[in-house]
């Protein structure tokens, strides 16, 4: 009987964590999930592919020199994201084009063979800052040898943008992404 009662208290204790974890995880997610590693210089700038407002940060991170050279990654977004920093002022021969990848983890793969071969020590991640966590450490996973830093745009951040910019389901859907790569893939996000 002691220890029937002493497994469902830990079972209770256990539950009200997880619960405790959640609402956080809910109610304040830019904190849950942003890494911005603050002002820093490195050797390249990867911009994750996706929406406009990455290369626009990339774009405004090399401009203020915190990296001389810009990897675009991702099939499909390469060449968009690399038209958009041209747009914005950084020149073509700046930037390097990463584009077999379908997911964050091939992101990580095939840019971490270019960061490689080009023998470049440090990087910034350039993404959404509700992704900026699980880059970040599939990046580091891959490659410890390489330095990592984030640096993600806050477009979407507020809560009155979230229904209007579809950011509350990337965010949803990031939770759960999170936990499917640390469990499938061993990138543990914390």
């Amino acid at each position: 009987m002691k220890n029937r009662r002493k497994i469902l208290k830990i079972l209770l204790a256990l539950f009200v964590v997880l619960l405790l974890a959640g609402m956080t995880a809910w109610f304040f997610p830019q904190q849950v999930l942003t890494v911005d590693s603050g002002e820093i210089k490195a050797d390249v700038l990867v911009v994750m592919g996706g929406g406009n407002e990455r290369p626009e940060r990339a774009a405004e991170l090399f401009k203020t020199g915190e990296a001389p050279l810009i990897v675009c990654a991702g099939s499909g977004d390469a060449d968009a994201n690399e038209a958009c920093l041209t747009n914005f002022g950084v020149p073509a021969s700046a930037i390097l084009l990463e584009s077999k990848s379908h997911t964050t983890r091939e992101n990580a793969e095939f840019t971490i063979t270019m960061l490689r071969s080009q023998h470049l020590k440090s990087a910034i991640i350039v993404t959404s800052w509700f992704h900026s966590r699980r880059a970040l450490a599939c990046f580091e996973h891959y490659a410890p040898d390489i330095k990592f830093y984030s640096r993600p745009s806050y477009v979407g951040l507020d809560r009155d943008e979230w229904s209007r910019n579809g950011v509350g389901v990337h965010i949803r859907a990031e939770y759960v992404k999170l936990l499917g790569y640390w469990v499938r893939y061993g990138v543990c996000p914390f």
